[in-house]
């Protein structure tokens, strides 16, 4: 670069910045306004050999903040935007093969780097005003941190700020150098004018700019929370301000060029009053303003859960916004800062504004991350990572929104919807609605508090916005003509459908049922809302809820539309839930089915079916055990043995002996038992035979004659009885009277002789006296105790002193002995 640079603070730590980027490819450099960072470091990294044939990039969170540095810089070469310095933004772009800086807003990198990953042609990314903290800065040094780590190595990337944690950024970086520049502004004179709390801030703006004009000189910037009020103020100074003084506004939904006009100095002669948003804190100057009037207020987007919606909401200004806003007042000559509040609340305000990542709608996020191949945005490297919570809430919406397929990818409507300027759900409700401008005039009405009255029938707000012809209405009505025509190409001339059935495509979660008591509604997500039992809404059997205030116990619906029955299962009929449930009647021992159709917790219709026959009845027996479980059934004392058995066999020997527990059987019902049934939907018609059938079914074929062998039900005594073996505890069990196995020295088994029997010895009153699993240790150790102690309780009875060399019996002794 041939041409000198001006000296401006920035310009003593221009020397470490370079240093850091040719040694670290990364860094963070903290200035705050009127160091001059913005223009300066950009045109200082041209001359660096590591840059080159390549771009740099600097980011800039505003579309007038680009078109501003790039004059700002071209001006300093002594050229004109799209020569070296350029600049890209959504509808508007200058640039040329000469081009080395590009002046991109943050959205613009995103896209860049969907396109081609490697970033061909790029150095250097600059990240500036980092501190503003938008999801578009903190998304877009993620994904270039993610392609400098694994596809571009080579890549030099700066962030810079005005107020922002320099160290925490650095770490986010890899513990890269933290430059810091002195600023340096003109003299300011802070003054203080309390704005009464019943009084609007316009009226209060409009008189404190009248004062001010007369009794300071230079222009003034004026500090509105947003358009409306930026709009009442200038129509309250028209007619009533000196004739040589220009009344414009700045804020975000102007085009280009009456954003430009609005910066530009005043005519020779003329003042100006600059009514503007925060758009104009930092990365502008506009010369000839010496006075700033501050209301201290701001829009900042707020994500409210309950209705899906991020609001602009109206909040106190950071402390950090209040300086930068002060700091305007003192940009090319000393100037006068007046604050509308008192001076001592000023440390009341919070340090800094919260970053927008934290408290936004991460729907939008997730939707530009499936275009990346990101399906989780937590694996990015956030410098604060998304909530966990939010990115859970905002997937299951996309989802259900048809947005994303069940692996996080884009799906055709979610690539609509990313096409409009909208809240998700409102999105989705435009880009599905056969009536487009119907649609998009109700996403004006829910993100524009206000227009058409403040009813809580969207259906009545929606006929007055229609015959509105205020200005603002007027401009609300144009830009849903606008999104209307994005969504189809032309807005359709068709009748109009109701609200209601629209609004279902953006809540199909919220439509509400009407409870017993007026004003009382449940919804099809489950949650409870009320509303004033005299409103006409509550008289409705159905609505569609788009806006719900106040806690789970106590939420009142600010905002709905009735919607018909008809309406319900025609614009939902891909939700509508069509459920047969059976049911047991224990009286009868029989199925009943009912069929239920169901939008989420709200049933619409419900009804009983017939008796089912044949293969219906069948499964709606099935059904009926899944739901209440195997004790339905009748287990006689065979099939309950049966079971008994296996469940040992399996317990013991593993697989492929098959489960018996309750949840293995139950999910196997249509395997085992579903077979043997006859097609009766009464219990009593499953006979014993078809239980044990089927548990046998699930043996393989070739285990199923081991069974017996391996697991018998009974025990050969040797005094010939057949005796019964338990198998309802972990070990099988033979209950014996102790005479039956006199003569015996080998305990019982069985599964081949490897497995003893747990003996309950009774008495000949069938009372257990002792249990083992040694019977010859029991002989040789504990008989003659049981001997002496048994044969006083039961003296008819042989009690031998050796029971090896007795025989086994079942009998008394013979008369006489």
């Amino acid at each position: 670069m041939s041409k000198p640079l001006p000296e401006l603070p920035v310009s003593n730590v221009l020397p470490q910045v370079l240093d850091a980027l040719a040694d670290r490819q990364s860094a963070v450099l903290v200035a705050p306004p009127g160091a001059g960072k913005t223009t300066l470091v950009p045109l200082a990294l041209l001359d660096q050999e590591w840059r080159g044939d390549g771009k740099i990039l600097l980011l800039e969170p505003r579309r007038l903040a680009a078109r501003a540095a790039a004059r700002r810089m071209a001006a300093l070469l002594g050229e004109e935007p799209g020569e070296t310095v350029g600049y890209a933004m959504r509808m508007d772009s200058r640039s040329s093969a000469k081009t080395r800086i590009l002046v991109v807003t943050e959205g613009i990198l995103a896209r860049m780097i969907l396109d081609d990953a490697e970033l061909p042609g790029v150095s250097a990314i600059i990240f500036d005003e980092f501190h503003e903290r938008s999801l578009d800065g903190d998304f877009g040094l993620a994904l270039a941190l993610d392609v400098q780590g694994a596809l571009r190595p080579d890549l030099r990337l700066l962030v810079m700020s005005a107020t922002i944690d320099g160290a925490r950024v650095a770490s986010l970086l890899g513990d890269v150098p933290v430059i810091t520049s002195e600023g340096r502004t003109f003299p300011i004179d802070i003054r203080h004018r309390e704005r009464p709390a019943e009084q609007r801030i316009e009226d209060a703006m409009a008189e404190a700019c009248r004062a001010m004009l007369a009794e300071e000189e230079g222009s003034i910037l004026a500090f509105l929370p947003g358009q409306r009020e930026i709009e009442r103020t200038a129509e309250q100074l028209r007619d009533r301000v000196p004739a040589n003084v220009d009344i414009t506004p700045l804020y975000g939904g102007l085009d280009g060029k009456a954003q430009d006009a609005a910066i530009k100095p005043a005519a020779s002669g003329r003042r100006k009053i600059v009514l503007a948003t925060s758009i104009a804190e930092t990365s502008i100057t506009i010369d000839g303003v010496r006075v700033v009037i501050d209301s201290g207020l701001a829009r900042l987007p707020k994500y409210e859960p309950a209705t899906g919606l991020t609001r602009l909401e109206t909040a106190r200004v950071s402390r950090a916004s209040a300086d930068q806003r002060a700091g305007r007042a003192g940009r090319t000559e000393p100037g006068v800062a007046l604050q509308l509040w008192r001076a001592e609340q000023t440390a009341a305000l919070p340090a800094f504004s919260p970053p927008e990542i934290l408290e936004a709608d991460l729907s939008g996020l997730l939707l530009d991350c499936a275009v990346f191949g990101v399906v989780d945005p937590a694996t990015l490297s956030f410098l604060d990572k998304p909530p966990a919570p939010a990115l859970s809430e905002a997937r299951s919406l996309l989802r259900e929104l048809g947005a994303l397929d069940e692996n996080g990818r884009l799906t055709e409507t979610g690539e609509a919807m990313r096409k409009l300027a909208l809240p998700v759900r409102l999105a989705h409700m435009v880009a599905r609605a056969d009536n487009p401008r119907l649609a998009t005039q109700l996403a004006i009405l829910l993100t524009e508090r206000g227009l058409g009255g403040n009813s809580l029938d969207l259906e009545r707000r929606l006929s007055a916005f229609r015959i509105d012809k205020s200005p603002r209405a007027q401009a609300a009505k144009g830009m849903a003509d606008r999104l209307a025509k994005a969504a189809r190409g032309t807005p359709p001339t068709g009748a109009d459908n109701s609200a209601g059935a629209t609004l279902l495509l953006a809540y199909p979660d919220r439509v509400a049922k009407a409870r017993g008591e007026y004003g009382r509604f449940v919804l099809a997500n489950g949650r409870g809302a009320m509303l004033d039992p005299a409103d006409p809404l509550a008289r409705e059997p159905f609505l569609v809820v788009a806006d719900i205030q106040g806690k789970a116990q106590n939420a009142r619906i600010a905002s709905a539309a009735a919607v018909s029955e008809e309406d319900l299962r025609r614009v939902l009929a891909d939700r509508l839930e069509i459920i047969s449930e059976s049911s047991f009647d224990p009286e009868r021992g029989a199925v009943r089915v009912r069929e239920t159709i169901r939008i989420g917790a709200i049933r619409l219709t419900e009804r009983l079916l017939p008796a089912p026959k044949g293969t219906d009845a069948d499964h709606a027996v099935i059904e009926a055990i899944r739901s209440h479980g195997l004790d339905i059934l009748e287990w006689g004392k065979g099939v309950g043995t049966l079971r008994r058995r296996l469940a040992w066999l399996h317990t013991g020997l593993g697989e492929p002996w098959p489960d018996m527990s309750d949840e293995a059987l139950i999910a196997k019902l249509d395997e085992w038992l579903l077979p043997f049934l006859s097609g009766g939907a009464s219990l009593a018609k499953i006979d014993q035979q078809a239980l044990s059938n089927g548990l046998m079914s699930l043996v393989p074929y070739d285990l199923q004659r081991k069974v017996g062998e391996l697991a018998p039900t009974h025990f050969s005594a040797p005094t010939g009885n057949s005796l019964p073996i338990r198998y309802d505890e972990e070990r099988p069990v033979l209950a014996i009277r102790v005479q039956e196995l006199f003569g015996l020295d080998k305990h019982p088994s069985i599964a081949n002789g490897t497995v003893p029997l747990t003996l309950e010895l009774l008495s000949p009153a069938h009372r257990p006296i002792q249990t083992t699993r040694d019977l010859p240790g029991f002989w040789r150790g504990s008989w003659a105790d049981v001997r002496s102690d048994m044969r006083g309780r039961y003296p008819k009875h042989v009690w031998p002193e050796n029971p090896l060399e007795a025989a086994p019996t079942a009998r008394a002794k013979p008369r006489g002995q």
